[in-house]
This record gives C-alpha cells, sequence and structure tokens, in this order.
C-alpha cells in the first residue's frame, strides 16, 4: 500500500491537499508501484529558486523539483521504499497554466505525474514531446483525466 505526504513551506495549506494524495496514489498504481511513502512539498517561487540553486546551480524558480532518495526501509514485517520528495511551486504552476492556456488542475496533475516519474528513475533530455518519459506522462495524465485536485470553478477550472 502506497502513503502520499503533502506539506507546505511559505504558502497557506490548500484546502484540496487531500485530493492532491489522492491523485498522487492513484498515478503510482497506473506505473504499477507499491509501498511507496512519498512525499510532495508545495511552496512559493522563493523557496524553489532557492532549491534549485542550491542543488541545480540555476538561479530561478521553476515548476517541480524531485530529490531522488531511493531507500529500503524495514519497520518489523513491514517493508516500504522512500523514492525522494517532490517540490511543487505553485506560483509558476499559475504561470504556466495561463502561458499554456489550461487549468491549474491540468497543469498540477501533470507536475505530479512527472515528478514521480523522475523518482522511478526515468529522465529526459529535452522538452520535446516525444521524449519517451514525456509521452508516458501524458498517457498517465490521459488515463487520469476523470480525476481531478483542484475544484472546477465557474471560470473553465482555471483556478
Amino acid at each position: 500500500m502506497n502513503t502520499v505526504v503533502v506539506n507546505v513551506q511559505n504558502i497557506t495549506l490548500p484546502d484540496w491537499v487531500d485530493s492532491l494524495a489522492g491523485f498522487a496514489l492513484k498515478a503510482l498504481d497506473e506505473i504499477g508501484r507499491d509501498n511507496w511513502e512519498l512525499s510532495i512539498l508545495l511552496c512559493d517561487d522563493n523557496t524553489i529558486k532557492e532549491l534549485n540553486s542550491q542543488y541545480r546551480n540555476k538561479n530561478e524558480a521553476t515548476d517541480v523539483l524531485s530529490f531522488f532518495l531511493g531507500e529500503t526501509i524495514q519497520d518489523g514485517e513491514k517493508k516500504a521504499y522512500l523514492p525522494g520528495d517532490i517540490v511543487i511551486s505553485l506560483d509558476t504552476l499559475r504561470k504556466n497554466a495561463v502561458y499554456f492556456q489550461i487549468p491549474e488542475d491540468e497543469e498540477l496533475r501533470r507536475l505530479i505525474i512527472h515528478g514521480i516519474l523522475h523518482l522511478d528513475g526515468m529522465e529526459h533530455s529535452s522538452n520535446e514531446k516525444n521524449e519517451p518519459m514525456l509521452v508516458l506522462q501524458e498517457d498517465i495524465l490521459n488515463r487520469l483525466k476523470n480525476e481531478h485536485i483542484i475544484p472546477q470553478t465557474s471560470n473553465g477550472g482555471k483556478g
């Protein structure tokens, strides 16, 4: 059984974090992972910029970072896999949603899947649509298209 823990840093805890955790669990099911204990951190652009600068030498905000841990822990008979952490900037997520003219909910679901695939060992060398990781990401997003995290609003679900 997988577990997902969602935390925040320098932002207010959104009321939809339980839906976010539920979506991440479904994404893990889609790629056939079990006994994962996944951590997701939601933050602002300043926080993710500091992390991006410290760990990737890129002094800029980004939408999602994945920090691979890859450890298995044993507690009695229970074994759990700690894949690492996914960090998502809600500020950049909102900017991306506007730029790509998509609902914030769709962008958030895409970033969660993207982070999970990175923690599962996948990489991409560009953002071209034909990258195998990005093809799989969009396939999973399509399979989970009826799942939502951020409640639909009267403005078309954009936020």
